[in-house]
Parts: C-alpha cells; sequence; structure tokens
C-alpha cells in the first residue's frame, strides 16, 4: 500500500514555519545581543549638564570652541559603547579649538552607519577642515569612511585601533595603550604612532572596565590628557603645512 503524499499547500505551511521560528529567534538574539552594551559613567553624562557650547542636535551631540573655528572632528564610538562615554575627552578637544561632533550609532554600533560622516558634513557647511575619528570598531569604520573619501577628510585620528581599509599612515594619527597587545600586533605602519604607556583599550571612554582588557596603570585622565596632547599636535602640525 503506497504512502499518501504530503499536500504541496501543507509543506510550503510548514516550511514557512520553521522560517518564521528562526527569524524570530536570530531577531531575538540580535537585540538581546546589542542591549547589552557599556553605559556612560556618571563623569561623561556630567559633560552635558555642566558646560555651555555643548548642543545634541537628533543623533549628534556638538561640542563647540569658544571661538569660531573651521576645522571639526566627527568621531565614531567604539562597539557597544553608549556614545556619551566619549564626552569627556571631546570636552578636552574642544578646548583645543576644534569642533568635536560625537554621533550616536543605531545600536551603538558604527558598523550599521559607517558613512554617517557624510551627513555630518552636509549639515555644518561652514567647516573646512574635516578630521574623522573613532575607538575601536568606530576606528575602524571611521577609516573605512576616510579611505572611500579621501577627498573629504583632511586626516584620519584612531584611538586603540588601526588603518582598515586603502588610507596613508601619513595621514592617520594612531593612539593606543601600551597594555592594548590586539592594537600592537595588527600595525604594519610606524608613521604618527602613539603610544600611551600604562594605557588599555578602554580608557578612551568612561564607561568603565572592558570584557577581555588589561587593567591600566594610569588613569582614565591621563590616558586621555595624552591623547589630547596627540590629537593636538597632529592636526596643528597639518594645519601649519
Amino acid at each position: 500500500m503506497s504512502k499518501r503524499k504530503m499536500p504541496l499547500r501543507k509543506k510550503l505551511l510548514i516550511a514557512g514555519a520553521v522560517v518564521l521560528a528562526v527569524l524570530v529567534l536570530l531577531t531575538g538574539a540580535f537585540f538581546w545581543y546589542v542591549s547589552d552594551y557599556y553605559r556612560a559613567e556618571d563623569v561623561a553624562l556630567a559633560v552635558l549638564s555642566g558646560e555651555d557650547g555643548i548642543t545634541v542636535q537628533d543623533d549628534l551631540t556638538i561640542l563647540s570652541p569658544s571661538t569660531p573655528t573651521d576645522t571639526a572632528i566627527i568621531f565614531y564610538p567604539g562597539a557597544k559603547v553608549e556614545a556619551q562615554a566619549y564626552l569627556p575627552l571631546l570636552d578636552q578637544i574642544r578646548q583645543t579649538g576644534v569642533t568635536c561632533i560625537l554621533v550616536e550609532m543605531p545600536f551603538n554600533m558604527a558598523i550599521f552607519d559607517s558613512n554617517a560622516a557624510e551627513e555630518v558634513m552636509e549639515q555644518f557647511p561652514e567647516v573646512e577642515h574635516w578630521y574623522i575619528a573613532g575607538h575601536s570598531m568606530g576606528g575602524a569604520m571611521a577609516s573605512q569612511f576616510a579611505a572611500n573619501h579621501p577627498d573629504e577628510v583632511d586626516g584620519l585620528i584612531l584611538l586603540g585601533a588601526y588603518i582598515y581599509g586603502d588610507y596613508s599612515p601619513a595621514d592617520t594619527l594612531t593612539v593606543y595603550g601600551s597594555l592594548n597587545q590586539s592594537v600592537e600586533d595588527k600595525l604594519d605602519y610606524t608613521e604618527n604612532v602613539v603610544e600611551i604607556e600604562g594605557g588599555n583599550h578602554a580608557q578612551f571612554g568612561n564607561y568603565g572596565p572592558q570584557k577581555g582588557d588589561a587593567p591600566a596603570t594610569i588613569s582614565a585622565e591621563e590616558q586621555q590628557k595624552q591623547t589630547v596632547e596627540a590629537i593636538e599636535e597632529f592636526i596643528g602640525s597639518r594645519s601649519a603645512a
């Protein structure tokens, strides 16, 4: 006696149900993953309430220096790090006379909007000299943007990251902590590289210890101070050229 074949419609319904179940599981896993991110510490959030010259405009936080400038830095945060964690660093940079524009990324991951800088540039036509910067994955995406738009940026600034894509080390400042071995192992260039002795991966921002990161032997304040000095020197040398 032959087996009765399952109707095609029923097969399609079962297949559709399986696909839907897989999609639901994957979607749930994704949102679980991105919801577990590093929050900005109170010292970072305090910058928003305690300083003049800082404005929030949709997904941008603009930190303006006390005097007008034609130079600005667009900053991409590290993966799964709340953007506001970088406010203490950027607040110090803007005090050197450079506008800083912090981009809040979708799901706190720059990989989902690596070209965000294009829209930022359109909103600030008065800026003549653009630098794009980022930390960790944010640095990788900033590097990718610079490589794809070399005529639109004056330089690239990487923190705890290395050049990703075809962009010249001569136009790049790379800053990393001496305890961030994973970055040091990937560097295949030496030009404009600054190693901060005792620094680690996380302390470019203020979001607490990061999983897998070595404890720093210097404070976050000291690591950020040296970072600001390196950035000021890098931009200054290019402005004078």
